[in-house]
């Protein structure tokens, strides 16, 4: 798992780093990365509804996994950070 530690030489959480980037990169690269982001978040909204039909049950289980898998929650989203982060600066180059 990834800390935040004051003494570590890139200061900082992956979100931190992640929303640096963000703010301060081309603003056609940053959208592009969004936009590859809510692409994959509305594919897998899709693919969820196809596997469970029922909306209830999708809220259910998301929030179970948010309660009971809380560190690989954490661990996924601080990859998924990093990933974003890598695609906008080796196009920022």
């Amino acid at each position: 798992m990834l800390y935040e530690d004051e003494d570590d030489i890139f200061m900082g959480s992956p979100k931190s780093k992640f929303f640096d980037v963000m703010l301060n990169a081309n603003r056609s690269l940053v959208e592009g990365a969004v936009e590859n982001i809510v692409d994959r978040y509305s594919a897998m909204e899709l693919l969820l509804e196809e596997l469970i039909e029922d909306e209830n049950e999708i809220e259910n289980r998301i929030n179970d996994i948010l309660f009971n898998k809380t560190d690989e929650v954490r661990n996924r989203t601080n990859s998924l950070y990093i990933s974003a982060m890598g695609d906008v600066l080796t196009q920022h180059e």
